[in-house]
């Protein structure tokens, strides 16, 4: 497909002659060709970026110039970036001489390609433009969509493919590149970036960033906004806005302990700083891992420091993800299977074994319903680790499979051939391939000549083929246990057998342990039943967003209409795709649920980001 694409680029600007593009190497080639970008890299690639910007909130555009750092092949006369509805008004090479471009015909997915000629010696291309006030990966609110409700507030979200909708680049996850940035914004307003970042606003409105270690173009991000900061200890910090920043703080206090926890664990923290920017109710996402500053839902704000596991997850890409990454995005479990297995050894180190065993409870939990779901949606193939996703959105890879089934191939390798072992191993994986990329087929020889070299053990072929290769989970997968949700069990058992529940024996429950209950629960309720439920543990009224969304659906499932409005207003102001999906999913399945769905996401669609609608829109067949 991309030679057909390049070779009609070169046509139009009419070179007399044809190029073949994987033919043509540089000293660092990415392998393997990544199906959702039309970068070649063999013949031209990207090694930093300076990027100069104004960001217009009036006509919700970013005006910039990228100017790319590039190399090539000593024959390349092309290099090809990603884009996605930007506007190119200027390419330049080097010292402003002018270049030949051409953008190829839009792929629905993918975009355009932007090929520009150069020429021998040339080490600069130039690109200025504008983005689209529709840019998939930017998000600009109101200020009534934020909490101080004066001023208006900007964030990207570039994961998976969304960077080339701000930025011209080649956004493959497999070329990586420093960057440098100059921003203007307004004069009352505070620029953030993946980089090293101002603590406080300043009379110019413009804000200089760098970023020295080399990362993907998926970890490019953007936020401005009314902002403050407030430090936890030398090194990390939390940004949001003013009215929030000190309950931020107080939640996120453990931030430091975390990541001396995770250096003990795997090895030196190698981004500087750590710092946490609490965003807007509308960031599809619970956390986004964006080096030196990662982007964070308030619904993680449950006034008990109980869903800081997330943030655990956030520092572990860190190591898992930013520092090793998946070559393409049918790798993706190579990011997220390790970050979940780091992330729980941080929450043991600090909590304790019985809190980590009820986070992977939970975890595979989820990972069976994820299982069954696809399954009953005709998409079993997507219930290996190893993905095929050429001809389809990344994001359609972004579910439990990579984060949890990953998690439990790993933990099975750590407890078949013990802790100790494996602990040495993924410092070591960390450490040997610190800023380089990981494919599937890359990792397999990897960890299998790394346990017969230092331990003499030879990792069974079977283990391989069966989790990484195989639809659904082997039998043997493991089986956490712990001993708190083994006395919610217990109480549960007992409330099905017709005893009434009192409130002194849940008084003292966490989070965890209400959604192990609540998850457990049969699927049919009596009014009698779930209105004594809900007196009990008060869910109806819980401003915690993990229990409103697991009480939402048993509400919604035996049509509990007092649930109804607190449920409408928390779709209406939640933009965070994990809880959105399951409540419109549940919505959709009577006809008179389907009609409150679409009224609701009439209302709500405003407020929410691409990486949301792209999904609900599909779900709710708009």
């Amino acid at each position: 497909m991309k030679i057909t694409i390049i070779t009609k680029l070169i046509c139009l600007v009419a070179l007399a002659m044809v190029i073949s593009c994987r033919e043509k190497t540089t000293e660092s080639v990415m392998k393997p060709t990544d199906p959702h970008s039309f970068a070649q890299p063999a013949v031209a690639r990207v090694k930093h970026l300076h990027w100069k910007a104004a960001v217009d909130f009036d006509n919700k555009i970013i005006q910039a110039t990228a100017t790319w750092t590039i190399e090539a092949s000593a024959d390349a006369d092309l290099i090809t970036f990603d884009t996605k509805g930007l506007t190119i008004e200027k390419v330049t090479l080097n010292d402003n001489v002018v270049a030949e471009y051409r953008l190829a015909d839009n792929d629905s997915i993918l975009g355009q390609a932007l090929a520009v000629l150069i020429k021998p010696g040339t080490t600069q291309v130039n690109i200025t433009y504008k983005t689209s006030p529709d840019a998939e990966a930017v998000q600009w609110l109101n200020p009534q969509q934020t909490a101080g409700k004066k001023y208006p507030f900007l964030f990207t979200q570039s994961q998976a493919i969304l960077a080339r909708s701000w930025v011209p680049c080649q956004d493959s996850p497999g070329i990586r590149f420093t960057y440098d940035a100059e921003v203007t914004v307004p004069k009352d307003l505070l620029a953030l970036m993946s980089a090293s970042n101002p603590q406080a606003k300043n009379d110019s409105g413009i804000y200089t960033f760098s970023m020295k270690q080399p990362i993907p173009s998926y970890l490019l991000a953007l936020s401005v906004g009314d902002i403050a900061f407030k430090p936890i200890s030398e090194r990390s910090g939390i940004y949001a806005e003013p009215s929030l920043v000190d309950t931020c703080a107080w939640e996120f206090a453990d931030l430091e302990k975390m990541i001396a926890g995770a250096e003990d664990l795997y090895g030196k923290y190698q981004w500087d700083r750590y710092d946490v920017l609490v965003l807007p109710p509308s960031f599809p996402f619970g956390g986004m891992e964006n080096p030196r500053l990662t982007f964070a839902t308030p619904t993680i704000l449950a006034g008990d420091r109980s869903l800081t596991s997330l943030i655990a997850h956030e520092l572990a890409h860190s190591w898992s993800g930013n520092l090793v990454t998946n070559a393409t995005w049918d790798d993706f479990w190579l990011n997220e299977g390790f970050t979940v297995y780091f992330e729980t050894r941080i929450m043991e180190k600090l909590y304790g074994k019985d809190y980590a065993e009820m986070l992977a409870s939970l975890n595979l939990q989820g990972l069976h319903e994820e299982i069954k779901s696809l399954n009953d949606a005709g998409l079993s193939a997507d219930t290996k680790l190893k993905l095929h996703l050429e001809g389809r959105s990344p994001d359609d890879g972004v579910t439990e499979i990579a984060y949890n089934k990953g998690y439990y191939f790993l933990r099975t390798i750590e407890e078949q051939n013990g802790r100790d072992k494996f602990d040495q191993f993924v410092k070591d994986y960390f450490t040997q391939n610190a800023f380089k990329v990981m494919t599937t087929e890359e990792f397999i020889p990897f960890i299998r000549n790394y346990y017969q070299q230092k331990f003499s053990i030879a990792l069974a072929d079977s283990l391989f083929q069966d989790w990484i290769y195989t639809e659904g989970l082997p039998a043997y997968c493991p089986t956490p246990a712990s001993d708190r949700f083994a006395k919610v069990d217990a109480i549960l058992s007992q409330w099905k057998s017709g005893s009434t529940i009192q409130p002194a024996a849940t008084s003292a429950w966490s989070t965890h342990e209400w959604l192990h209950f609540l998850k457990n629960l049969p699927d049919t309720l009596s009014l009698q039943q779930i209105t004594a439920l809900d007196a009990l543990g008060k869910f109806t009224a819980s401003g915690n967003s993990e229990i409103i969304t697991a009480w939402g659906v048993i509400a919604i499932r035996n049509n509990y209409t007092k649930a109804y409005p607190k449920i409408e207003t928390f779709l209406i102001n939640t933009g965070r795709r994990k809880f959105l999906m399951p409540l419109y999913s549940e919505l959709i399945k009577t006809p008179e649920g389907k009609k409150r769905a679409t009224d609701i996401y009439t209302h709500a669609r405003p407020n929410y980001h691409f990486v949301a609608v792209s999904s609900l829109d599909k779900l709710l067949g708009r």
